[in-house]
């Protein structure tokens, strides 16, 4: 595979502050997502995307959910989440790089399979293990509440989201001889208030910047295969054709005198 699009570090990125809370044996995460918000709206225009306002609320609120939960798990690891839900019917597909503190994704709005109910896929590659596969249903249409029921059932722990302002995030997780009563019955208020009312031990400071990695060439290892197989198909008479990035839906164009130059060179 080729090399990635490098991540631009002159950005600043996105900080999101993990804490221990002291007594209660529980990590707590919180950011103002605001700028991670920024560069998601910078790269929908940039590739002429506009989703519907309500697949775009839901995604808003996955890629929080995702940010905060990347900072508190370990830096080798490569998380991809794809959220199906019926009702709406859409697909929510993110993805991030713990060691380079990426997160990017894209929204499916069409062809959406349809299921008896909502599924939560996690899929989770650490170091050189191999990746290991989560699918839990769940309810509704709150991403939060699916990443929640995620936490419970797959990773048997007690996990609680919050959202503390318009733009602000919070993620409370059990950690052994957790305080459970005390976490399950946390208010929003309760949480906005941690600083006055708890003992927190920062932990570390993540950054996360929006940042796929796709480029041209990558576009041309997509299309490989099925120009070696079809290339009249795959080009239908044309002799440029559009791609989108299967994992942030960036816009390539592809021009068949580039694709043939590609796979001769492959050969």
């Amino acid at each position: 595979m080729s090399t990635s699009t490098p991540v631009n570090t002159a950005d600043a990125g996105l900080e999101i502050r993990t804490y221990f809370v002291r007594s209660r044996n529980a990590m707590f995460a919180r950011a103002d997502v605001s700028d991670l918000y920024v560069d998601y709206y910078l790269h929908l225009a940039a590739n002429g995307l506009k989703p519907a306002p309500e697949h775009d609320a839901m995604f808003k609120r996955a890629l929080a959910g995702f940010g905060l939960h990347a900072a508190s798990r370990p830096r080798n690891e490569l998380t991809a989440w794809t959220m199906n839900f019926q009702a709406p019917p859409v697909n929510l597909f993110l993805t991030g790089d713990n060691d380079l503190g990426t997160a990017a994704g894209r929204i499916f709005a069409e062809n959406v399979r349809e299921l008896p109910e909502n599924v939560f896929y996690s899929d989770v590659v650490r170091g050189r293990e191999p990746k290991r596969r989560s699918a839990v249903n769940f309810t509704g249409a709150d991403p939060l509440a699916a990443v929640e029921k995620f936490y419970a059932q797959s990773e048997q722990r007690v996990a609680r989201y919050f959202q503390t302002g318009e733009e602000e995030f919070a993620l409370v997780t059990e950690h052994p001889d957790c305080d459970l009563g005390w976490l399950r019955a946390l208010t929003t208020e309760q949480v906005r208030e941690f600083d006055k009312t708890e003992s927190l031990g920062l932990l570390e400071t993540r950054v996360v910047r929006w940042h796929c990695g796709c480029n041209q060439q990558r576009m041309l290892e997509v299309l490989a295969p099925a120009m070696r197989s079809d290339a009249a198909g795959l080009f239908a008479g044309d002799e440029k054709i559009e791609i989108r990035c299967p994992r942030c839906a960036a816009r390539y164009a592809v021009t068949r005198e580039a694709m043939e130059a590609f796979v001769a060179e492959k050969k």
